[in-house]
């Protein structure tokens, strides 16, 4: 009773600071450098729980105009295009033209009054998640490739909180929260007349805790591959909630057979081929509530039946006793991920650099779109960073491309997520808080 006590007092202090406010509270923070927690061995400290969670997240703000977010020397930025609804994941078509998908979460169903999910709610809503879903597709063309596109056009729309697209066989498929769905596409089309036709059902309410599904075809374009999050932080609403969720889906596109190709990834996102090995990797998102420090979220290789620790172990085989009932098999079989991004800093985009304009210095690593971490001190992520690889594995620490996304005030005037290359070799950057596409490129 004491905790819920103390719970419900900070609730009432964070409702009386009102909409302007930022929030602030811990009774801990970070014992480490952030630079610490990157790499493929990351410090990992004693887990630092407390009865009440570090909430430390950055209000949301406007890109005042004129003011862009700080490129890397060598490197610029500039608007691909603004004034956008949300923005949140990116694909890059084969003539150029690029699709942005303009979503956020589905509206929940009524579960009553729950006090995690009230906080959640004014937090988010301070960084400016909490914004109507627009539930479509943009089409942007740079016709005259002078970095900035000119022609807008509503792709697709009605469509159920969209996130990942990928084109295969003469069709562009696009993940729902709820499920996969498929509409035919010739080469310069910059709408689509036809139905969405529904390919398959992916896990998605009542709860749906993590609602973003990234999608990607494989070479041959027979299957689709599907992140699914969990739907909660470590299992507390039992694992009958987790059923196919938490992991990585496959489905076979002549029969429509779907199965876990990996599991054991929390919030899985940014599902991309790595093209020097030809292996399949994602960005995943750890755990929250213990501590600053951990868990650092990652990028990994995802192998067919591999899994990864969640809910019952993390970073590989470091268990949380948090987990009430734990699962010693399973947690002997977790894999180690290749390379740790960071505590809390939501790495939510991840793309292969495939082209070449951007030189030498970046040729084949990944870059990472960071959206900003909501729960540790002092904050992480809200930012773009880069990754070398050498050999098909990171190879070094990470570059920061992309920073500036918060101001002098200690507001968030965006919050990177998608990242794509362009066909001339161009990075994009989908910002969701500043409703804009960056472009990155040489000096």
């Amino acid at each position: 009773m004491k905790t819920l006590a103390k719970i419900v007092l900070v609730f009432v202090v964070l409702a009386g600071l009102g909409a302007a406010a930022v929030y602030v509270y811990s009774q801990e923070s970070a014992t480490i450098a952030i630079e610490q927690g990157y790499g493929p061995n990351p410090t990992l400290p004693a887990p630092n729980p407390k009865p009440i969670p570090t909430v430390n997240v950055a209000k949301a703000s406007k890109w005042p105009e004129g003011v862009t977010p700080k490129a890397a020397p060598g490197l610029k930025v500039n608007a691909f295009a603004k004034d956008l609804d949300h923005p949140r994941m990116i694909h890059v078509l084969p003539n150029g033209d690029v699709l942005v998908a303009e979503s956020n979460a589905p509206t929940k169903e009524n579960q009553g009054f729950n006090i995690r999910n009230w906080l959640e709610g004014m937090v988010m809503g301070q960084a400016g998640a909490m914004v109507k879903s627009a539930d479509r597709i943009t089409l942007l063309r740079d016709a005259d490739n002078d970095g900035v596109a000119e022609i807008r056009k509503t792709f697709l729309q009605g469509l159920r909180s969209p996130f990942g697209m990928t084109l295969a066989d003469g069709k562009l498929y696009i993940a729902n929260t709820d499920s996969i769905v498929a509409v035919p596409y010739l080469d310069g089309d910059t709408e689509s007349t036809a139905p969405p036709e529904q390919i398959v059902d992916l896990p998605a309410g009542p709860i749906n805790r993590h609602w973003t599904k990234d999608l990607i075809a494989s070479v041959d374009g027979k299957k689709l591959y599907v992140t699914v999050g969990s739907n909660s932080n470590i299992g507390e609403n039992g694992m009958d909630a987790e059923k196919n969720r938490a992991g990585v889906l496959e489905i076979d596109l002549a029969t429509g057979q779907q199965r876990v190709f990996a599991s054991g990834l929390r919030n899985p996102n940014g599902i991309s081929w790595n093209p020097d090995s030809g292996q399949l990797w994602v960005a995943v998102n750890e755990r929250d509530e213990i501590g600053s420090d951990l868990v650092p979220d990652y990028m990994t290789s995802v192998k067919d039946g591999g899994f990864y620790g969640w809910p019952y172990s993390y970073y590989g085989q470091n268990v949380d006793v948090r987990v009430k009932l734990q699962n010693p098999e399973l947690v002997a079989k977790a894999i180690k991920p290749d390379y740790a991004l960071g505590p809390h800093t939501a790495s939510l985009g991840l793309t292969f650099n495939t082209g070449s304009l951007l030189g030498a210095e970046y040729q084949n690593g990944a870059f990472i779109g960071q959206h900003g971490s909501w729960n540790r001190k002092p904050r992480s992520g809200y930012k773009v960073i880069y990754v070398p690889f050498a050999n098909g594995k990171p190879n070094g620490p990470p570059k920061d491309i992309l920073t500036g996304f918060i101001n002098g005030n200690d507001e968030a005037l965006g919050r990177p997520v998608g990242v794509a290359i362009a066909r001339n070799g161009a990075l994009l950057v989908a910002d969701d808080v500043g409703n804009t596409i960056w472009r990155v490129s040489p000096e």
